[in-house]
């Protein structure tokens, strides 16, 4: 499948959509009060109500085939008016408050599929996944609503490294993820260098996950969107916690000033730089075993090794409603990594050196948020924010006597404007304009020999999108077409980016869905040497100049099946994903491409498979992926097609979770096929110091497995305040597994292999107060 195809299935449902609206009867709307009479007599109810609240409203009759449920939420959309039923009988009718009338304008999406896999995670008929950390249950390995460990356990969705900065969604890197945290880009989301979600997991209230078929508002990443947000609605009085684990101690307060404004804080700090436990043993050893900091010399003896490692981060968020129709929104937030690495070396002469190292990772952010409830079928808002990620290196080379300084530096600044205009009770239209503008600056220094860099680049796009959101009469069948038409200044490129949706429910509990999109993306992560960074943080954005890094594009188009009725879902989804311009350098290869500089594409296609039982306190089920993912480059491997280097072609994951009272206890099990890498022709053969490879990423490593278990345990010291207790155990079995491999030289130029090992069994604890 390619653009042409995507383009012609969009305009196919585009078709169809105008069609199917024009070929339907234009039935003529009654008045309400005659509507009530009919649905007295056919449901045997009654309705109360004050006759002012009704009168001069007409509409029409809502479907004789709806339960009278289904009617009464037909009636709550349609009218100013609320239908809450008293008894199977009585139903009473009152008006909506103008926060009511701006829900309803602000979105159309309806949840489809609730509790999915455990409480608190939703799929809605827009094709995205929710969920909220409130409501969340529990996940195996899981003690805390980690919001990036939770959207790991969704069907193509995985980590190939276990790291929460390498998230790859149905084959797709990091890189291309746009993750947005109260509207802010994020170029950083991990601690520990990528096995903690950097945002805090108390205030992160809803996460919205798109792996096709986006909304034409997001732009500028060719795979998912992961949009995060904190709460939006004033609590009115104090709610606050605090408590840790066995890395960090966090906080949060929601702390009201007045009758229309609040304030929420957020706070974590590690306090690895003062206690060390086993879990942090554990990360340690995963992150740093095999990175240049761990790598001794064979020219010298090292006599002491000391390592300092602290994160932390801190968000606020300010809540002003202005009346009852406007609202403001500020945010600010602050994630931090730091190391300090120090050794002490006894050298050839019997003199005693000593080496200072240090690598910190830093992002700020900050957002305002505007929002004008205009009337009850017109929202404005208006949004401004700004990104700054900064990764700064000092590494000292005891055995080359080198100074390596090194920064990567990403500068986002973006304003977006959005209106909201319901055109009928069952049209709806979003669309809007965005500018971003965002530079990057990298900068290199090295002694012995003496050089210097200092490379900074600017992108600015504009971007106008629109979409319309249709719903039948009988609410079966939702449809959502939309584009996003952007210009990218320095590349003088223009694209336009279709999207559709399709949701269509049959036989009452069968569900058809097809997505779709074109995408773009302007700012890629590149590896200069495996080296950079220490080798733990190697990866340096860059901007595409349209020439060795050009703008990358893609296309996806998907479809699947599903039946849910009695706390049973099945489903099952066919994908097919092509992203082009990718550069060789962004892809991480440890062979004979190394220092290649080649521009290509890769295709995946998958399916994603998923049964999931819910009977009483039990909730479980199993998840499998199949999915083939190939390269194709200008140059390397002759032009010839070859596996990509996260490629995993099946991906089991089953769980069963049981939640009784206040204990709550979950099991996985987790398996994937092994890694593709490339071995040498011959390991005993290090002529010129080369290594001769055989074909690229033509061997595989052995299967992953591993098994997670936590349980938490609620209880009440005292009145007004929740206690929490929580364990789990990541990798229960203690499972030795290989996740990379890679050849090279040692001191005596023999070829090495080295390999990566995934975490190994690891213990965390929890403790809770909220009040």
């Amino acid at each position: 499948m390619n653009k042409k195809l995507l383009c012609f299935f969009f305009y196919i449902v585009c078709f169809s959509f105008c069609n199917l609206t024009f070929s339907q009867e234009q039935e003529v709307e009654k008045p309400l009060v005659q509507i009530l009479q009919e649905l007295e007599k056919k449901y045997a109810v009654k309705f109360s109500f004050e006759t002012k609240s009704i009168e001069g409203i007409s509409i029409k009759s809502p479907s004789l085939k709806l339960s009278i449920q289904q009617v009464l939420i037909q009636l709550n959309r349609d009218t100013n008016l609320n239908f809450e039923m008293l008894s199977h009988r009585f139903i009473v009718i009152t008006l909506k408050d103008a926060e009511e009338l701006q829900s309803q304008i602000q979105q159309l999406k309806e949840v489809v599929i609730i509790n999915y896999l455990t409480k608190g995670i939703s799929k809605t008929n827009n094709g995205t996944i929710t969920a909220d950390t409130k409501a969340f249950d529990i996940l195996p390995g899981l003690i805390e609503p980690d919001v990036l460990q939770i959207v790991q356990n969704l069907p193509g969705i995985m980590s190939v490294d276990e790291r929460i900065s390498n998230i790859n969604v149905r084959g797709g890197t990091n890189d291309q993820n746009l993750i947005l945290y109260e509207g802010i880009r994020m170029y950083q989301s991990g601690h520990f260098f990528g096995l903690i979600s950097a945002f805090n997991p108390y205030l992160s209230e809803d996460i919205t996950i798109s792996k096709n078929g986006t909304s034409a508002k997001f732009g500028n990443a060719v795979s998912s969107t992961i949009a995060i947000k904190n709460g939006d609605k004033l609590d009115k009085k104090i709610n606050a916690g605090f408590g840790g684990n066995m890395l960090s101690v966090d906080g949060y307060a929601k702390i009201p000033l007045s009758k229309k404004t609040e304030v929420q804080l957020s706070a974590r700090r590690s306090y690895t730089d003062l206690l060390v436990s086993k879990t942090y043993d554990a990360y340690f050893d995963r992150i740093f075993k095999d990175s240049e900091l761990n790598a001794s010399s064979q020219m010298n003896t090292l006599l002491a090794q000391d390592e300092n490692f602290l994160f932390y981060d801190f968000s606020a968020k300010f809540l002003y409603d202005i009346d009852n129709t406007s609202k403001l929104r500020l945010n600010v937030m602050n994630i931090s990594n730091n190391l300090d690495f120090n050794q002490v070396f006894t050298t050839v002469d019997n003199n005693f050196q000593e080496t200072q190292s240090e690598l910190n990772q830093t992002s700020y952010g900050a957002s305002a948020i505007y929002s004008k409830f205009v009337s009850n079928d017109l929202n404005l808002s208006a949004q401004v924010y700004y990104s700054n990620y900064d990764l700064d290196a000092k590494n000292n080379n005891v055995s080359n006597t080198q100074v390596l300084t090194q920064e990567n530096k990403v500068e986002d600044f973006g304003v977006r404007l959005d209106l909201s205009r319901t055109i009928s009770k069952d049209i709806k239209f979003n669309g809007g304009y965005q500018f971003n503008e965002v530079g990057v600056t990298n900068f290199e220094d090295v002694t012995n020999p003496n050089y210097t860099s200092l490379v900074k680049e600017i992108i600015r796009t504009h971007a106008l999108f629109g979409e319309v959101e249709w719903y039948s009469t009988s609410r079966d069948t939702y449809i959502r077409l939309g584009s996003r038409i952007s210009y990218f200044g320095k590349l003088s490129e223009f694209l336009i980016e279709p999207r559709f949706t399709v949701n269509y429910k049959f036989l009452d509990y069968f569900r058809l869905e097809a997505l779709g999109e074109l995408k773009s993306q302007s700012i890629t992560q590149i590896i200069d040497l495996q080296q950079d960074f220490f080798g733990i943080e190697k990866r340096r954005w860059q901007l595409a100049n349209g020439n060795d890094v050009p703008l990358i594009t893609s296309e996806q188009a998907s479809i699947g099946l599903s039946y849910n009725q009695n706390n049973l879902l099945v489903s099952i989804e066919g994908y097919y994903k092509g992203v082009h311009n990718i550069t060789a350098r962004s892809q991480g290869f440890q062979n004979q491409f190394q220092f290649t500089n080649d521009i290509g594409h890769y295709t995946v296609n998958g399916i994603d498979f998923l049964i999931n039982k819910r009977f009483s306190d039990f909730s479980t089920w199993l998840s499998y992926t199949y999915s083939k993912n190939d390269y194709n480059f200008n140059e390397i491997n002759h032009g010839n097609t070859f596996a990509n280097t996260i490629d995993l072609r099946h991906l089991i994951n089953t769980s069963l979770t049981y939640n009784r009272d206040n204990f709550k206890i979950g099991i996985g099990f987790n398996w994937h096929s092994g890694r593709p890498f490339t071995s040498p022709l011959n390991l005993q053969d290090s002529s010129n110091s080369t290594i001769e490879y055989s074909e690229p990423n033509s061997s595989r490593l052995d299967g992953y497995f591993r098994a997670d278990i936590s349980a938490i345990y609620k209880f009440k010291p005292s009145k007004g305040i929740n206690a929490e207790v929580g364990a789990s155990i990541w990798n229960l079995f203690n499972q030795t597994n290989i996740i990379n491999r890679y050849y090279t030289f040692n001191a005596d130029d023999a070829i090495v292999e080295i390999n990566n090992r995934s975490l190994k069994l690891t213990p965390n604890l929890s403790f809770r107060l909220n009040f």
